[in-house]
């Protein structure tokens, strides 16, 4: 086998960008609206704090009613969700309640490190359906996970890249959780969860550009022995 991997083919359909921002709005955004919107009619912070919770877990839900399938992610998120209410109900706590996402923050990090021992890393399997085929990115991507060693080294780096960042901003979700006045810390969550994943977004952009995946004649995409290989 000689020369580069990559192809233009494509196996699976690719959400378009409407429908991710439409998914990170009611993910994010709606809850928060909720709590404060509760709030102002005069809730206690617990109260609409649960709601929120509540709010939250109902979008997944009917996310996964909705596909007819419980990927992952979803029966993740859902489990976490559920637990944290649980725990917050029982004890009445609204810091709690507040905590609830650095814990899934969290646990979604250790999943990123975990998944290096898994067949795909979570950085592959996430980004697959958005990139492959599109945007200069070759198609082909399981051809070429079997074939070439330093396009499975770049996803592994991006998995850990992605796992420490949201340790890191679990971190912070936690201390904002226990130390700041409640009714400022959703407002601030949400907008750390926008920085976070800006920044992600973008340093992982620059990994992968500077990795060679734009160019379909890289190294990146070369088997060992071919004419690409250096």
């Amino acid at each position: 086998m000689t020369g580069s991997l990559t192809g233009n083919g494509n196996d699976r359909p690719q959400p378009s960008g409407r429908r991710v921002l439409a998914r990170v709005l009611a993910d994010v955004v709606v809850p928060v609206a909720a709590y404060y919107g509760l709030r102002w009619a005069g809730l206690g912070a617990f109260a609409a704090l649960l709601a929120g919770a509540i709010v939250s877990g109902a979008i997944v839900l009917g996310r996964v009613l909705r596909d007819r399938r419980a990927d992952g992610l979803a029966v993740f998120t859902l489990t976490v969700m559920l637990l944290g209410v649980g725990v917050a109900l029982i004890s009445g706590s609204a810091r709690l309640l507040l905590a609830r996402e650095a814990w899934v923050t969290g646990l979604a990090g250790l999943w990123f490190i975990g998944s290096l021992w898994t067949r795909r890393p979570l950085s592959y399997q996430f980004t697959r359906p958005m990139l492959e085929g599109r945007w200069g990115w070759p198609g082909s991507w399981e051809r070429l996970w079997s074939a070439a060693p330093r396009f499975r080294r770049m996803w592994r780096v991006s998995t850990v890249m992605w796992g420490v960042a949201l340790l890191a901003d679990a971190a912070a979700r936690l201390a904002m959780a226990y130390t700041l006045p409640v009714d400022a810390v959703p407002a601030l969550t949400t907008t750390l969860y926008a920085v976070t994943t800006g920044i992600l977004i973008s340093v992982t952009n620059l990994y992968y550009r500077a990795s060679g995946a734009l160019n379909r004649r890289s190294p990146l995409y070369a088997a060992p022995g071919s004419s690409n290989q250096r």
